[in-house]
């Protein structure tokens, strides 16, 4: 990975800030490796690069017009995730109302219909 930084720092004239960003990013490298901190470091990115995540469902409804009697009945909350007819939807605060907002759940995106349209 040195080595790569390298070759980038070559590329960009000296006192540029994409090569001084560079020379840091090859410098921190550096300060991991003499003092051994590959393995902390390794450690933090996982977990920094770990995209898995839940979001918690407050409510599930089998069909729309159910959510939206749920919805009228004014106990709903601004930023609530709740799943009508297995998708996910948002509740937000408009002025005046309460609306539902498409917003899939990370189970949704790993389906065909999403992952199809990424292609």
């Amino acid at each position: 990975m040195i080595g790569v930084l390298k070759s980038v720092i070559e590329q960009y004239a000296e006192g540029t800030k994409e090569r001084d960003a560079t020379k840091l990013a090859q410098a921190a490298l550096l300060y991991m490796r003499d003092n051994k901190k590959e393995d902390d470091f390794a450690r933090y990115y996982k977990k920094f690069t770990d995209t898995s995540f839940t979001i918690e469902v407050s409510h599930e409804f089998a069909t729309r017009e159910e959510a939206d009697k749920w919805l009228a009945s004014g106990k709903a909350q601004h930023a609530e995730h709740v799943k009508i007819a297995g998708k996910g939807f948002l509740v937000v605060q408009l002025p005046g109302r309460m609306t539902f907002i498409d917003r899939p759940l990370p189970e949704e995106l790993k389906t065909e219909e999403w992952t199809s349209d990424s292609e």
